[in-house]
């Protein structure tokens, strides 16, 4: 999210900068790497959210239990 506004809000010239500079910092060998890190990460804090999401949805819907009830 903060990235596509970052992203808004940079000209052509800007973003052209930047991948310069992330070329000289990390060298053109490891970006493919460094890209590979940034989505798995991405992707485990997607399926983690989402997992949680999950959980409170079903602890919010699911009936207290009566434990004081005779059966």
């Amino acid at each position: 999210m903060i990235t596509t506004q970052l992203l808004a809000f940079l000209g052509g010239q800007e973003i052209i900068i930047l991948a310069i500079i992330i070329i000289v910092l990390f060298g053109a060998k490891k970006i493919p790497k460094l890209a590979r890190s940034i989505g798995q990460a991405s992707g485990e804090l997607k399926k983690g959210r989402l997992e949680s999401e999950k959980e409170l949805k079903a602890a919010t819907e699911e009936p207290p239990k009566d434990t004081d009830s005779k059966e």
